[in-house]
């Protein structure tokens, strides 16, 4: 497993990390998630991604059990906070009150002292961005993160984040966004703002929610142990299950047969050609994905490879930089 540089920072990820978004906590049983996690230690992976919404807080309880015994230096554990954890007026948001209390509780969850890398989980408009920076500068001084990051922020956010914490004296390393070969919104503005802040990409859904897989089928129902059949998991990827994407993803399998790929491997090694990609996240139901899925890692597509997975997708393709994620 290769490892990448985060930003402009002395911190090291591994370009696949280990997400559990949909999955722990709720999707899967305990006594799976832990086999997930073992599978991605086994294989190299040392960079784990959560967030405190994830299940209810769960997800985060569960990889903190999963993690428990390891070498804690060993590994780069990252969370995010912005989504409501209670009824509360103050449960939810950037302000500094929720910011702080959110760090505290997820640290308990994750049985760990710090996390390295602490993230944004969207931008709040309702509250100023000097207190969201500030909040974070703190945590950072006081030890509890090592780096700070945001998730699903525009170019011109990701400027101004970067611009507040350098007169901070912390650094704004890392944005979140969702990208993949049928997403990739965040290439006209994002990564170009990126690239001068020093700021790198932690990419979420590099398959398309499943997607590019090749499992789900035009014209047929998603199979019952798939995401896609899942009653509340497959929610966020119906706009993906389309007769016309489905029927161009298919295009997609000769391509990664040429290459003796799987298709998901094909879909994450096209993600990690872009520069500004530090890693992409994989989640899994089953070690057998986790063990699958990595040796996409040290891929190269030549030029000609690139060119023909955008002549087969064609106009399905996003593109739209207004279609970045907002809270």
């Amino acid at each position: 497993m290769q490892t990448r540089r985060l930003g402009r920072s002395g911190l090291n990820i591994t370009e696949l990390a280990y997400g559990n978004w949909l999955t722990h906590g709720s999707q899967v049983e305990e006594d799976a998630a832990h086999a997930c996690v073992h599978a991605a230690l086994d294989a190299g992976i040392t960079t784990f991604d959560t967030a405190d919404v994830y299940a209810g807080t769960k997800a985060e309880s569960v990889l903190g059990r999963a993690l428990a015994g390891q070498r804690r230096e060993s590994l780069e554990i990252a969370t995010k906070v912005y989504w409501p954890t209670g009824d509360g007026a103050n449960d939810r948001g950037l302000g500094r009150k929720h910011v702080i209390e959110s760090c505290h509780a997820s640290l308990r969850r994750l049985q760990t002292d710090y996390v390295d890398l602490y993230q944004a989980h969207r931008y709040d408009s309702t509250v100023p961005l000097e207190e969201t920076m500030t909040a974070f500068a703190d945590l950072v001084r006081s030890g509890k993160a090592l780096y700070i990051g945001v998730s699903e922020w525009r170019a011109e956010e990701i400027a101004a984040g970067a611009a507040l914490a350098r007169d901070l004296g912390i650094q704004l390393i890392s944005n979140q966004p969702q990208y993949s070969m049928l997403w990739r919104v965040i290439e006209a503005e994002v990564v170009p703002t990126s690239e001068a802040e020093g700021v790198s990409q932690i990419v979420w859904s590099p398959l398309a929610q499943g997607v590019l897989t090749g499992k789900y089928l035009p014209g047929q129902a998603p199979p019952a142990d798939s995401r896609g059949g899942h009653a509340s998991a497959g929610g966020s990827m119906k706009g993906y299950l389309t007769d016309d994407i489905l029927t161009r993803v298919q295009g997609l399998v000769p391509i990664a047969d040429d290459l003796g790929l799987s298709m998901a491997q094909l879909a994450l090694a096209w993600v990690l050609q872009n520069g500004n990609v530090a890693a992409a996240i994989i989640g899994a139901t089953r070690p057998e994905q986790v063990h699958d899925n990595v040796k996409a890692a040290g891929v190269e597509l030549s030029a000609d490879v690139l060119t023909r997975i955008d002549e087969v997708l064609g106009d399905v393709v996003e593109r739209d930089p207004a279609k970045t994620s907002r809270g």
